[in-house]
């Protein structure tokens, strides 16, 4: 009898060691399984953390004193917009600009060829840090007026703007068609004050005639939509009144849209004939070339100066290797 009592007390506490250390167990499996959990969600956070830039950082505390002590109206996306235009800004490229949706349209409007305004090309000059006059279109306001390729604009209705302000100063020299817009210039030494009536542009920039001794001068001031079609318009025009070369003319050309630059290449150059490389910041290369038969098979001369840029290079470089 006392040693089934005795073996009853060694299965009690048999089981309770037992118990415990399941207990034990399971517990430790939880501590670990929770310790490896939190490291991992630890390394996350700091990986976000860490990876987060430090103009991200910069912001929000600036967003903070603002919330804090701004007593305005703050509008969300007027900062948002603001911080990605100055950020783009530091690029210090001039080639290189931020366009909001709401300025968009206009940019679209100005490569398609139209337009309601005054009727200029505008680049920065980053080292005196204005809008520079690129060229007047054709039969335009400015040109009528006098406003000549390297005018520096000073002010617009007397509102100073510099090179970096250049889409705002665009947006004010356009308006409504039938209204006035001042605009103040520099011309080397000397200031000038022009009044304009804003038109409706129709910019037509290529045009053709025949100078002496047949020779065929075709000039255009951008490379619009549509702009390909028209060269080969004027071409065949001087064609038939047997033109025996052909000058094109490129200065104060600004560029535009570099697939119409292309076009006109593949009228000149045999077909297959290296026109564009393309080369990105992983060394990936494209290569652009004729696809056609050339249509113009005459001497040409390719005229260009200071203001010849973007896809007028393309052109005369594709037609220079040629």
């Amino acid at each position: 009898m006392e040693e089934k009592k005795r073996f009853k007390i060694y299965k009690i506490i048999m089981l309770i060691i037992l118990v415990s250390f399941i207990t034990f167990l399971c517990t430790s499996i939880g501590m670990y399984q929770y310790f490896i959990h939190q490291e991992t969600a630890n390394q996350s956070i700091f990986k976000s953390t860490f990876a987060s830039s430090d103009i991200d950082k910069t912001l929000s505390k600036y967003k903070s004193i603002i919330d804090k002590y701004y007593l305005g109206e703050i509008d969300e996306n007027k900062l948002k917009e603001g911080a990605i235009k100055g950020y783009i800004e530091g690029l210090e490229d001039p080639y290189t600009e931020y366009i909001s949706k709401e300025d968009m349209q206009d940019y679209l409007d100005d490569t398609m060829g139209n337009f309601v305004g005054i009727g200029i090309y505008m680049v920065k000059n980053t080292e005196a840090n204005k809008i520079q006059v690129l060229a007047p279109i054709k039969n335009s306001p400015a040109e009528k007026a006098g406003i000549l390729p390297g005018d520096l604009i000073l002010t617009v209705d007397d509102v100073q703007y510099t090179a970096e302000d250049m889409s705002v100063a665009s947006n004010k020299i356009k308006g409504e068609e039938g209204s006035k817009v001042k605009v103040e210039i520099l011309r080397g030494t000397e200031t000038k004050t022009f009044e304009l009536k804003r038109e409706n542009i129709k910019v037509n920039p290529v045009e053709g005639k025949v100078l002496g001794n047949q020779i065929g001068y075709i000039e255009f001031s951008s490379f619009d939509e549509g702009t390909a079609e028209d060269f080969k318009v004027e071409y065949e025009k001087l064609q038939k009144q047997g033109i025996q070369s052909l000058i094109i003319d490129l200065r104060n050309n600004g560029g535009g849209i570099v697939d119409e630059a292309l076009k006109i290449a593949d009228f000149i150059t045999e077909k297959g004939s290296n026109l564009l490389y393309e080369v990105d910041k992983n060394n990936k290369e494209e290569v652009k070339k004729s696809e056609k038969d050339p249509i113009i098979h005459l001497p040409i001369v390719i005229l260009t100066n200071e203001n010849t840029a973007s896809s007028s290079e393309i052109l005369a470089g594709a037609l220079l290797v040629f």
